[in-house]
């Protein structure tokens, strides 16, 4: 009888160990599962019709400027210079001024563009990461980012509150790609040549690549 008890013991011992371990293997694999980063179709045509430039660089002209001289007549140049499945780079080159690289992110609840704006020891200048996020579908060659909270707070304590009405723009098509920034009484548009790459330029004032 007590040789049947302890076997009996040392059995429901075993299956105690086994179960707990088994909960602990199974919660440890559950929760190390990550939600999916959902996205619509609008959305990821327009990101990898960007995304299959990735490596080159292109030559822009302002086709539209109500203002006027905006870029001084310097030499432009964007530069699809890293990708990844959710994030974008692509500096800025306006002349020999390398401080600006767009980011354009997939968050999730759509898209987001960014200005990374540096100065020339690679220090963040005191007006960066301003942008905004896609509010609708657009369409697979046209996204809009209107100015977000932090850009408009951003504007009214650099002094430039007409700016909290932007909304900039990018277009993608097989030949063409285009940055555009409008709000009231201002637009101002750059067309990218995709039809002949260039040279790639340098890195942009403190670039920091994707991990």
């Amino acid at each position: 009888m007590k040789t049947t008890l302890t076997k009996t013991n040392t059995f429901s011992a075993f299956c105690t160990v086994f179960f707990a371990a088994y909960i602990t293997a199974f919660s440890a694999l559950t929760s190390a599962a990550t939600a999916p980063l959902v996205s619509i179709e609008t959305h990821d045509n327009f990101f990898n019709a960007i995304k299959a430039h990735c490596g080159k660089a292109f030559i822009g002209k302002v086709t539209k400027d109500n203002v006027g001289n905006t870029f001084g007549g310097e030499q432009l140049v964007m530069h699809v210079r890293e990708c990844s499945d959710t994030e974008l780079h692509i500096p800025f080159h306006v002349g020999d001024d390398a401080s600006r690289t767009w980011i354009v992110t997939k968050t999730g609840a759509g898209l987001m563009l960014k200005h990374d704006h540096r100065n020339e020891d690679g220090s963040f200048h005191s007006s960066t990461m301003y942008g905004g996020h896609t509010d609708s579908r657009g369409y697979n060659e046209v996204q809009s980012f209107p100015a977000d909270a932090y850009s408009k707070q951003l504007f009214i304590d650099s002094g430039i509150n007409a700016s909290t009405d932007n909304v900039w723009q990018m277009m993608i098509y097989p030949k063409r790609f285009s940055y555009r920034l409008v709000r009231p009484a201002r637009e101002v548009q750059v067309d990218f040549d995709l039809t002949n790459p260039v040279d790639l330029p340098k890195a942009p004032w403190g670039y920091t690549p994707l991990p």
